[in-house]
C-alpha cells in the first residue's frame, strides 16, 4: 500500500476575474402554491376546523335567559360567560386560566408535538379557509401557477376579484364577531349597518380586525409561522427523542428516485421513496420534511396522507412519513411517559384541581370597607364612641338579592342604622355605615373589627371584611 498521500494541483484563480456570489439578507418572499390533498389527517383538520370556526361565529349569538352567552362587557365591567358573571375582581381566575393553558400547552407539546400549530391554531384555521376559496375560485395548483403568470385579462381580473372578495366577507364577518363578544352582537349588527354606533371605535376595531386577517391569512400566511409567531422559536426546548413528530423514514425510502410502478425498488437499488415531490407540494410552509426535522414544521401531517396516498399507488407499505420519534427511527424504543411529561402532567392537574376549587367556591357577593379617615371616631347622642365606615357591596349574581350587615370583633360594637339592604342584579352600591360601641367597652386605642354581608335567601352566600375602630385612649389608674 502507498504511503503517498494523493496531491492535486489547483491554480489558484485571479481575484480580478473571479466571479462575486451577492447572498440577500433580505430576500422578498417566493409565494408557496399548496396542493390540495385528502387523507385521513386532512378529515380530522376538517372536523377540528368547522367545530371552533362554529364555536367562533356562533357562541355570540346564543343567549341565555336574555342574556349572551359569551359577552365582555367593558364599560360596565362585568363578564359574561356561559350564565355565569365575572368582575374584575376574578381576574385572578383568568391568571390561573391563562397559566393553565400554557402548562396544557407545553404538555401536549412535550408528547405530540406541534399538534395545536397543525389543527387548531387560529392562523392555521384561518388560512386553510382561505386557501379552500382559493381553490375553488382560481383552481388546481398547477392552474393558479400558470394564472399568475399569464398577462392580465378579464378573466384573470374576475378570478382574482373574486378571490380577493370571498376573502375581505370572511375576514369582515371575522372581525364583526370578534366586536361581537364585546359590543352585544344582536345590536352591534343593526346599528353598524344603519350607520347607528354612538362610538367609532366599534368601526375601528372592525376595521383592525378584518384588514388583520385578511393580510395575515391571505398574504402573509407561513410567514406568521416563521417569523411572528414566538411559539416555533422556543418549542423546541420541549422536544425530545420520545416526542412525536411527523418524520420521514430515510432507512426505509433511500436512495430515493423515480420508477416504474412495476419495478422492484430493491432490484434497482433504490429505496420506497419515488421522488415525486408531493410532500413538498402540498407543505403549507414550503418546506421538504425529507431533510429532517425543522423549525417551519407545523405538524399538519398533509405531507404524510399525500404521502401514503403515492405509496398506496405503488403499492408499497404506508407509513414512508408518519408520526413518530427519533427513536423509532433508529431502531430504538420509544416511551410516552417521561420524567418531563410526568412533571408537566402533575403541575396541570394541581392547578386544574385549584382552580375547579375556586371556581366552585365563588361567593357571588363582593365586600369592601372603607373608613371614613376624615375623622378618627365622635361621640354621638347616647354618648356612643362612633366610627364612620363606607361600605361597597356587590351584588355579582344575576339575580335581586337582599343582604344583612353585620359588625362582630368586640364587646357591644353593633351598626347605627339600617343593616339591611336589598341591590339588583350585578348591582354595585356604596352604603355609608356608622358602627358604635360602649366606651367601657374600649380597652385599647384601637379594635379589629369584622363586617359580614349575608343573603336573606341563601345562608351560604356570605361574606366577610376586616377594618378597625378607633376610639379614645382608655383611662388607667
Amino acid at each position: 500500500m502507498s504511503t503517498k498521500i494523493p496531491v492535486q494541483n489547483i491554480d489558484p484563480q485571479d481575484p480580478s476575474t473571479a466571479k462575486v456570489k451577492t447572498v440577500e439578507l433580505y430576500e422578498a418572499r417566493k409565494k408557496i402554491y399548496v396542493k390540495e390533498i385528502t387523507g385521513v389527517f386532512q378529515k380530522v383538520r376538517s372536523f377540528s376546523l368547522w367545530f371552533l370556526m362554529g364555536m367562533y361565529f356562533l357562541f355570540c349569538w346564543i343567549s341565555v335567559d336574555g342574556q349572551q352567552l359569551v359577552l365582555f362587557d367593558l364599560p360596565n365591567r362585568k363578564f359574561h360567560i356561559f350564565g355565569a358573571i365575572f368582575w374584575p375582581q376574578d381576574f385572578v381566575l383568568l391568571s390561573w386560566l391563562l397559566i393553565i393553558c400554557a402548562f396544557g400547552l407545553f404538555f401536549i407539546t412535550t408528547l405530540f408535538g406541534r399538534v395545536w400549530c397543525g389543527y387548531t391554531c387560529p392562523q392555521t384555521v384561518w388560512t386553510f379557509i382561505f386557501m379552500w376559496l382559493e381553490e375553488r375560485i382560481e383552481g388546481s395548483r398547477n392552474q393558479r401557477m400558470k394564472l399568475d403568470q399569464a398577462a392580465m385579462n378579464k378573466q384573470k381580473a374576475l378570478k382574482k376579484a373574486a378571490k380577493h372578495a370571498s376573502w375581505l366577507f370572511v375576514a369582515f364577518a371575522t372581525g364583526l364577531t370578534f366586536v361581537g363578544y364585546f359590543y352585544p352582537i344582536r345590536e352591534l349588527v343593526p346599528d353598524f349597518f344603519t350607520f347607528d354606533i354612538s362610538s367609532g371605535w366599534a368601526y375601528f376595531w372592525i376595521g383592525f380586525f378584518t384588514l388583520a386577517t385578511y393580510i395575515n391569512a391571505g398574504w402573509m400566511r407561513e410567514q406568521v409561522c416563521l417569523y411572528m409567531c414566538p411559539y416555533a422559536r422556543f418549542q423546541s426546548v420541549m422536544f425530545d427523542r420520545d416526542t412525536l413528530v411527523v418524520s420521514y423514514d430515510p432507512n426505509r425510502g433511500e436512495p430515493r428516485g423515480s420508477r416504474k410502478r412495476s419495478a422492484d425498488p430493491k432490484e434497482i437499488g433504490l429505496g420506497d421513496c419515488v421522488d415525486c415531490g408531493m410532500c413538498v407540494q402540498v407543505c403549507p410552509t414550503g418546506i421538504d420534511i425529507r431533510d429532517g426535522l425543522q423549525y417551519e414544521c407545523i405538524g399538519c401531517a398533509l405531507c404524510i396522507d399525500a404521502c401514503d396516498s403515492v405509496m398506496e399507488k405503488m403499492e408499497y407499505p404506508k407509513g414512508l412519513i408518519s408520526y413518530t420519534t427519533e427513536q423509532k427511527l433508529e431502531g430504538k424504543d420509544s416511551k410516552l411517559l417521561r420524567p418531563r411529561t410526568f412533571g408537566y402532567g402533575l403541575a396541570l392537574v394541581i392547578m386544574m384541581s385549584a382552580f375547579a376549587f375556586k371556581l366552585g367556591t365563588r361567593l357571588p357577593v363582593e365586600l369592601d370597607v372603607i373608613r371614613d379617615r376624615g375623622a378618627l371616631f365622635q361621640t354621638n347622642a347616647k354618648g356612643y364612641i362612633e366610627n364612620a365606615y363606607t361600605l361597597q357591596l356587590m351584588n355579582m349574581s344575576d339575580q335581586v338579592r337582599t343582604f344583612v350587615i353585620t359588625v362582630a370583633g368586640m364587646d357591644g360594637v353593633s351598626i347605627s342604622g339600617n343593616s339591611e339592604f336589598t341591590l339588583e342584579p350585578s348591582e354595585v352600591r356604596s352604603i355609608p355605615m356608622a358602627v358604635e360601641a360602649k366606651p367601657s367597652a374600649l380597652t385599647e386605642r384601637n379594635h379589629d373589627i369584622v363586617f359580614k354581608a349575608q343573603a336573606v335567601d341563601d345562608a351560604s352566600v356570605k361574606i366577610e371584611s376586616e377594618s378597625r375602630f378607633l376610639g379614645p385612649a382608655p383611662v388607667k389608674f
